[in-house]
């Protein structure tokens, strides 16, 4: 069944090709690879150029999947591809995280299967299309690139091309991506410190304002102890000179007393 329909599209050439790696990497088990390869030992001279449309067919297909994955959720997942190719994926996004689409460009896992869970897993599409740029531009050229370069004796040469894709790319991939986390760390690390920095600065400073505070709350205490003092003093002095004033009229009044007896 499957084969009849890669010779169907096999007869459209490029266009075909453009067909089959869209739908590759949305639900259609038979990776474009192979038509690829067909087309690529008819007409090698124009390897390149089958190379460029199954990319970017196959980059225009890969939403299409995400979208799928995302509305449908897991249960999409078992009903339309194998089990063992979704426990190879899940195990690959277990333990190399958002590296496994990038890996899995590159191994024989159809890259539908990426793709699908990406959108089950609510990965961000813009990643998944930046690695799968990435992943599937290296495939598709050095596949076409072999034929150019070697003509039909290329055929030997590409049965074996995604292992060593694999072999030579994964061990680059993962060195990036632990030099990537070790600069993610460093730099959350140092922003935390700055952090922690930041906040013992508050805190000087937030003690630094209470004390000042305090200082200004202890001087109006002091003025205002003081001016107590002050209105103290002078109801006291304003006292004794109303008690001396009482002094010297009783002391007038005596005096006028004893004038008025010595007159009479």
């Amino acid at each position: 069944m499957f084969q009849s329909f890669l010779d169907f599209l096999m007869e459209f050439g490029v266009w075909g090709l453009a067909i089959h790696s869209f739908i590759d990497a949305v639900i259609f088990p038979i990776p474009a690879f192979f038509l690829q390869v067909s087309l690529s030992l008819i007409n090698p001279s124009q390897a390149l150029w089958f190379a460029t449309v199954g990319f970017i067919a196959c980059l225009l297909g890969t939403p299409v999947g995400y979208l799928i994955g995302k509305l449908l959720g897991n249960k999409v997942l078992y009903k339309i591809l194998k089990k063992e190719w979704i426990d190879s994926a899940t195990k690959l996004f277990k333990e190399k995280g958002e590296a496994a689409i990038l890996i899995g460009s590159f191994t024989p896992i159809p890259f539908k299967v990426f793709t699908i869970m990406s959108g089950c897993l609510n990965f961000p599409l813009w990643r998944l299309m930046a690695y799968a740029a990435v992943g599937r531009a290296t495939k598709f050229y050095v596949v076409g690139a072999l034929f150019y370069f070697y003509g039909r004796a290329a055929e030997g040469m590409v049965k074996d091309v995604s292992l060593y894709i694999f072999l030579t790319a994964v061990p680059i991939i993962l060195l990036i991506m632990f030099v990537k986390n070790r600069l993610t760390k460093r730099k959350n690390k140092k922003l935390a410190e700055q952090a922690s920095t930041n906040g013992q600065n508050d805190i000087h400073n937030d003690s630094s304002l209470a004390s000042q505070q305090q200082a200004v709350s202890t001087d109006k205490s002091s003025l205002e102890a003081e001016a107590t003092t002050q209105e103290n003093s002078d109801l006291s002095n304003d006292q004794d000179s109303s008690t001396a004033n009482d002094h010297l009229s009783e002391d007038d009044n005596e005096d006028e007393t004893e004038s008025a007896r010595t007159k009479g």
